[in-house]
């Protein structure tokens, strides 16, 4: 006999396939007769398959000098239009945004989401309030409802609306969430396929004279400072290439890896030639990433005395969960 699975599709959608699992032992070589329609013949039964499934990098795309030109020609319809705390919103403040920006990104990280998810989500969230009037006590919701719409655009297993309501501690409901969907969708003009300075990486480092293990560790701590940038409204303006730019200059410096036939001053002239980027911006915009890390670790050191002054008085540990911003005064 043959049993029925439902199997959650594979294909970055949300619809469910069919597919067949034999009732034999493992190591069994017995044939079953072959009744299988056409369409079943196309099932697939994702049994012991990995979780998730990438494309290789193209080395076609990667190495088209046209396919990063198109990049740096549509970026800046995808940036945030105004600074938005100063002519749209009047109950959101940049503190308010950064705590539910360090939600989200903990979000994404707790589900394992790629590293495309969070970038997009703070896209979306800053294009929005960009234009529309949010009560504070939105604010949360429309983060959720933000990765809800990444997620779906480019994981192969989305984010469910009732997993982000847990997140929320259940302060909203799926049907909240899946109303303001289609508000989101409808302001950002379902143009969703936006421009984040992960999209730069590859074309960046692919012209630069590293060993393969160096460009490995460089795009990680990149894509690092990239996620940092985005917590902070401060680059929220900036193009996406030159906080690209701006963050593999910064990893480079901080990690103490040089080239062989280039000069740090030349590396960095050669870094803005890619991304056309005007040479005092980039060397600006390196110089206020590596600050916002310093102040960064700045607040994670004392985080850490914090807690550690804490145990010493026998204070009861309290759980920390993506939720605690909702416990904030806001």
């Amino acid at each position: 006999p043959l049993w029925t699975h439902r199997l959650r599709g594979r294909g970055g959608g949300t619809g469910s396939h069919t597919g067949t699992v034999s009732s034999e032992p493992a190591g069994s070589h017995h044939q079953h007769p072959q009744t299988h329609t056409p369409t079943d013949m196309e099932l697939l039964c994702m049994e012991g398959a990995p979780r998730i499934q990438r494309a290789f990098p193209d080395p076609t795309l990667l190495s088209d000098h046209r396919v990063l030109q198109n990049l740096l020609h549509i970026e800046d319809r995808y940036i945030a239009s105004t600074s938005y705390f100063k002519c749209v919103q009047k109950e959101i403040e940049p503190c308010m945004r950064k705590m539910v920006a360090f939600w989200m990104l903990e979000v994404c990280e707790e589900q394992k989401c790629e590293e495309e998810v969070f970038q997009l989500a703070m896209n979306y969230l800053d294009r929005f309030l960009s234009s529309v009037y949010t009560r504070k006590c939105h604010l949360q919701l429309l983060g959720a409802v933000c990765m809800f719409l990444a997620s779906k655009l480019k994981e192969t297993i989305p984010l469910t609306a009732e997993k982000l309501c847990i997140y929320t501690d259940n302060s909203i409901t799926p049907e909240d969430l899946l109303n303001w969907e289609i508000i989101v969708l409808g302001k950002l003009k379902w143009d969703l396929s936006a421009i984040t300075p992960n999209d730069f990486i590859e074309h960046i480092l692919g012209k630069l004279a590293f060993p393969v293990g160096k460009l490995e560790l460089i795009k990680k701590h990149t894509q690092t400072f990239i996620a940092m940038c985005a917590t902070d409204f401060n680059f929220a303006m900036y193009p996406p290439s030159m906080i690209a730019t701006g963050s593999i200059a910064a990893s480079i410096r901080g990690l103490g890896i040089s080239c062989s036939s280039l000069s740090e001053e030349s590396l960095t002239e050669l870094l803005a030639k890619i991304t056309c980027t005007e040479l005092d911006c980039l060397k600006a915009c390196q110089e206020q990433i590596e600050a916002a890390l310093e102040e960064s670790l700045k607040q994670y050191q004392q985080q850490q005395e914090q807690t550690m002054s804490s145990k010493t008085v026998h204070e009861p540990d309290q759980i920390s969960t993506p939720t605690d911003v909702r416990d904030v005064n806001l």
